[in-house]
């Protein structure tokens, strides 16, 4: 009886799905199918993320389907890691998809003697074509987003060695999808992506803002460090105040869980967008800070802090209104071509208002007695501690 031909393919098979099984099943009709499934580590390397499922997971949901004989994870790195699996199982074929062949595999095969055959995707009848790229684009990210309440710029050290102080941050659900250099520290958000792609992990919340603060300021970079409120307010869900004082890191941090203050700054707290910041924006172009002008934005987020948590929106709104106007004191940068038209326009209808992040566009955060009924107006959903 003549041995069944053997057959090889080889992937990273993360996000597994039909496609997949539609692959592997029209490649097992040329013989008994063999899989080599790449690394984490060289998943890792070549596309600079994290995998969804760990190789051992792979392995296992691999080997499950039907159509595959066996399965092996690839003991090489780069784009042909599979070397070492093809020369251990010595197929007779070896079966590519339409876009992931290439010259090279194809040359590799022609010195090894191995027929090689290239497949176009095709769905079983009444499935969707997939991919995981077009799934990858499709998932949305539970990441959180931040807002900066009060206090912003004291988190760096130029500023905090006028007058030490505290910067206020809360978490947010990603209730949408937020524009790019639109000051809710999407920049940041997108360092974090690539260390966890949708979610954080359940983990200590400020090793978690340490780690991604680290990340994201590389210590060769001779550039500019972002502001650590910026990895403590996606992090830290709730309400959080970080004490600054002439360091990019907090001395300590100060956090409030309690749900009925949450509920109550999620009433009063809103978002309008307005435009994202310009290319070639500098918003510390033309800054001023002094001593005082820091020393009035630091009472500003200690005044904040109380009013929230007294649930007192006059002297909320006060605080929040003084904190912007210290900002905008050393930076009027902030306040670029086109910004002060979405102020004059939303503040008849607000008791305060300030741009979340540095500036020069983005959102306003509006402080208002009732959340206006308006399409432009997006509510804010305070990210719990145990939402994640």
């Amino acid at each position: 009886m003549t041995e069944p031909r053997k057959v090889f393919v080889s992937g990273c098979y993360d996000m597994l799905h039909s496609g997949h099984v539609a692959f592997f099943k029209e490649a097992s009709r040329y013989g008994d199918l063999y899989v080599g499934i790449g690394s984490d580590a060289t998943i890792a390397a070549l596309k600079n993320r994290r995998t969804v499922y760990s190789e051992r997971e792979r392995l296992y949901m691999v080997k499950a389907i039907r159509y595959v004989k066996d399965a092996y994870i690839n003991p090489g790195s780069g784009m042909l890691d599979f070397l070492e699996t093809l020369d251990r199982v010595r197929p007779d074929i070896f079966v590519v998809n339409s876009d992931g062949g290439s010259d090279l595999k194809r040359q590799l095969c022609r010195e090894r003697g191995i027929e090689y055959i290239e497949l176009e995707r095709t769905p079983d009848a009444g499935l969707e074509a997939r991919s995981t790229t077009s799934l990858r684009q499709g998932v949305r990210s539970h990441l959180p987003y931040r807002i900066d309440l009060a206090g912003t710029w004291i988190d760096q050290p130029y500023v905090s060695q006028h007058t030490p102080g505290w910067a206020l941050t809360i978490s947010i659900e990603p209730t949408e999808e937020f524009m790019e250099r639109g000051g809710m520290s999407t920049s940041t958000r997108n360092a974090a992506r690539k260390i966890w792609p949708y979610e954080l992990p359940n983990y200590n919340e400020e090793m978690l803002a340490r780690l991604l603060f680290c990340f994201e300021n590389d210590p060769e970079n001779k550039g500019h460090v972002s502001g650590a409120q910026d990895a403590i307010g996606i992090c830290m869900s709730g309400l959080n105040r970080h004490y600054y004082s002439g360091r990019y890191w907090p001395e300590r941090i100060e956090s409030c869980h309690d749900e009925e203050i949450l509920s109550w700054l999620e009433s009063h707290l809103c978002l309008v967008p307005m435009f994202p910041r310009r290319p070639g924006c500098s918003v510390v172009e033309g800054k001023d800070v002094t001593p005082s002008k820091v020393r009035a934005l630091a009472e500003a987020a200690s005044a904040c802090w109380d009013a929230i948590l007294a649930r007192d929106l006059d002297a909320f709104a006060r605080a929040y209104r003084a904190s912007f106007e210290a900002q905008i004191s050393m930076f009027p940068a902030m306040l670029q071509e086109g910004v002060q038209d979405y102020i004059d326009r939303w503040s008849p209808r607000a008791l305060a208002w300030k741009m979340t992040g540095a500036g020069g566009g983005g959102y306003l955060a509006l402080v208002v007695d009732t959340i206006p009924a308006d399409p432009e107006v997006i509510p804010v959903k305070i990210r719990r501690k145990d939402t994640f």
